[in-house]
């Protein structure tokens, strides 16, 4: 017993011992982890880049809520001299139809922003993007040495910054004149583009304009084209114990999902297959009663054909399920088929992307590239984040795009 008893005070004694030591390994580690972090804080608050880039992600911009960033940016542009334009996209107490299909009233202006050097807003180069972002916001944060989280950091003020980075850098190092690049950052890309088809009214045109957009520092070659609309089913009201008086909503707008979930559409070689996402669907107010009404938001990302091919073969088959006298199809724009994308520069890999961009909605015949930093798999997601390394690089690539496009012969 005397021996059981000395060993277990043994034993005791050991696993404290051993705690206490692994309690103040862990309380390095943690000290360790905060020193990093400060380390990493006081980088980004040395770098124009990664500052400004901060900046662009700390202040939310949800689609209709750009005004703040907008102001931000005019701001900082002119206080780098540059000569800056606010174009008018729509006014404060506008209805906005939002990324989920319903609407919004905006509480401010919101603005497209063009900006260059000197007097010359005439061209060669246009450098843009979007400065909104999709719901729901997710504030700045830096994690390790390398990383930065929050919702816009990839899509796509990751590439804003980098864009204004890059052409500040050629400046400064006398390799642009005035009338050599010009900046345009949009409001409305992540739904349905109203603030680059605003932009056609600026009455410009260029010989090249590269569009900011995640993709792994490669050049895009393509992206899949895209259309989306949403279905409303109209039923009749009821008590549910008797569902012959009425007509369940929710049980016409399934049966239309689930076909149009197995309809087929056309592939490519190129972009693969032309996929449809049942995005969002609500119907009914209550399990007890027959739903008068139900909506289903989709999206189609085209692999072949015109949108208009694509629509007209979704009305198609809805007819043939019978239950078109109690539809409502609203697409939400004309849509576009596949976008081919220039990749003549050269040192840059080359990647096919499946998601929309802006490219279609600004007009002319200019010579259009895509590229930025970040993965757009983590984008529109509650991981959103890049690497300084990435942001760093998109300067230098932003930079080989501008000098390749001005090398080139008017």
């Amino acid at each position: 017993m005397r021996a059981f008893y000395i060993s277990n005070i043994v034993s005791l004694a050991t696993l404290a011992a051993t705690n206490i030591l692994s309690g103040h390994q862990n309380q390095q580690e943690f000290t360790s982890i905060e020193e990093a972090s400060e380390v990493f804080s006081r980088k980004i608050s040395l770098s124009p880049l990664l500052s400004l880039h901060r900046d662009l992600v700390k202040i939310q911009s949800i689609t209709g809520n750009e005004h703040h960033v907008g102001t931000y940016l005019i701001n900082y542009l002119k206080n780098h001299n540059f000569t800056v334009e606010k174009q008018l996209v729509s006014s404060a107490g506008t209805e906005l139809v939002t990324s989920s299909g319903g609407t919004i009233q905006t509480k401010h202006d919101r603005f497209n922003i063009v900006a260059y050097k000197g007097k010359t807003r005439k061209t060669r180069t246009l450098v843009t993007s979007h400065v909104d972002t999709v719901p729901p916001y997710w504030p700045y944060e830096v994690r390790g040495e390398d990383d930065i989280w929050g919702r816009g950091s990839v899509d796509a003020k990751g590439s804003i910054a980098a864009q204004i980075q890059a052409v500040e850098d050629l400046i400064n190092h006398d390799q642009l004149k005035e009338g050599d690049v010009s900046l345009l950052f949009v409001v409305g890309e992540e739904t349905g583009g109203d603030g680059m088809r605003a932009a056609n009214a600026l009455g410009l045109e260029w010989e090249t304009v590269i569009f900011g957009e995640p993709t792994e520092l490669k050049l895009a070659s393509g992206h899949k084209g895209n259309v989306g609309f949403s279905i409303k089913a109209k039923g009749k009201a009821g008590h549910s114990g008797y569902p012959e008086l009425g007509i369940n909503a929710n049980s016409v707008l399934i049966r239309v999902l689930a076909m149009l979930d197995v309809l087929e559409l056309p592939s490519s070689e190129k972009y693969g297959n032309t996929t449809l996402n049942i995005g969002r669907i609500e119907g009914g107010v209550a399990g007890n009663v027959i739903a008068e009404s139900a909506i289903a938001q989709i999206q189609i990302r085209i692999a072949k054909g015109t949108a208009t091919k694509i629509k007209n073969s979704l009305l198609d088959a809805i007819e043939i399920t019978g239950e078109e006298d109690k539809l409502v199809v609203a697409f939400v724009s004309e849509g576009y088929g596949p976008v081919d994308i220039d990749t003549d520069v050269k040192g840059f890999e080359t990647i096919v992307v499946n998601y929309g961009t802006d490219i279609p909605n600004l007009q002319g015949q200019h010579k259009r590239y895509l590229y930025g930093p970040g993965n757009i798999l983590v984008a529109h997601s509650d991981h959103e984040h890049l690497s300084v390394s990435d942001l760093e690089a998109a300067v230098e690539g932003y930079k080989s795009l501008i000098i390749a496009s001005l090398s080139s012969k008017k």
